[in-house]
């Protein structure tokens, strides 16, 4: 179970990495779930047409970043709020891939992978997996030993002393925002390789669960690998448990969202007893 865990735990971690970027730099990025759904159908569309599940990945990053592109005018530009620009991006995403997979595919559906590769492996686990856990520690170290991650943090905590500099804000919020679009991306497509299928609804609260990831690993690289290996364990869990007990398997798969909701709710109470006692 700890090995179906590590490989669950790929999505989860990659895409609250992405918006891990985002919150250091004062954005919540609510359109997470909309990111790694487009991210999923991208990499099945670029690992069908090349064969390659390398390039699979690399498609689903392109289409991260496009729409986090927009997200981010949306946003950044005309000063929508974040949080219904966030829900829009989820829609639009909901809406658009459907219509894209029924012009290339003829389908609004499933799309298979064509191809029967898959990740290699490392000591019986995907490669995705220290993978994932290396990038981990490639964003601590450009948030806080690299300019651009000093600034980008600036622009959540303190923007006025990048305004002092005649640095603008805006600039590293809009490209945390795309680095999240390209982190959703391949997190997405990681889901649809690792299957080799695309399905409505991949993303399958991911996004929900990465923004609450970021709060329970104290909004650090590193205590982010431990929440969303929680969150993964919780779902291999689910998912092991239905081959041994009598509960319906609907209740078993909503685990992880009842655990992700109890996190919040905890999380929540928790800061608010801080804040008291400051």
């Amino acid at each position: 179970m700890i090995a179906n865990a590590l490989e669950l735990m790929v999505p989860i971690l990659i895409a609250t990495l992405g918006g891990l970027l985002t919150e250091r730099a004062g954005v919540l990025n609510i359109g997470l779930e909309g990111l790694i759904l487009t991210g999923a159908f991208a990499g099945i569309v670029g690992a069908n047409l090349t064969g390659s599940l390398f390039a699979g990945l690399i498609f689903g990053a392109g289409a991260g970043a496009l729409l986090a592109m927009v997200y981010s005018i949306a946003c950044i530009e005309l000063k929508a709020n974040i949080f219904v620009a966030g829900l829009a991006t989820n829609l639009l995403a909901a809406g658009v891939v459907p219509y894209v997979s029924a012009l290339l595919y003829g389908t609004k559906g499933v799309v298979r992978l064509a191809t029967d590769a898959d990740f290699a492996s490392l000591f019986g686990i995907s490669v995705m997996v220290p993978v994932a856990v290396v990038l981990a520690l490639v964003v601590h170290v450009a948030l806080f030993r690299t300019p651009f991650g000093i600034r980008l943090r600036a622009s959540g905590g303190n923007p006025q002393a990048l305004e002092a500099r005649a640095l603008r804000p805006g600039r590293y919020r809009r490209a945390a925002m795309i680095l999240s679009g390209v982190f959703a991306g391949v997190a997405g497509a990681e889901v649809a390789l690792r299957l080799g299928v695309y399905l409505p609804n991949i993303s399958a609260g991911r996004g929900w669960i990465a923004l609450v990831a970021i709060f329970l690993g104290v909004r650090h690289p590193i205590g982010v690998v431990g929440a969303a290996f929680v969150f993964a364990l919780f779902e291999s869990f689910a998912g092991a448990a239905q081959g041994f007990t009598e509960i319906p398997g609907t209740l078993l798969l909503g685990l992880p969202y009842l655990i992700t909701l109890v996190a919040m709710v905890v999380y929540s109470a928790l800061g608010r007893r801080t804040r008291i006692q400051k």
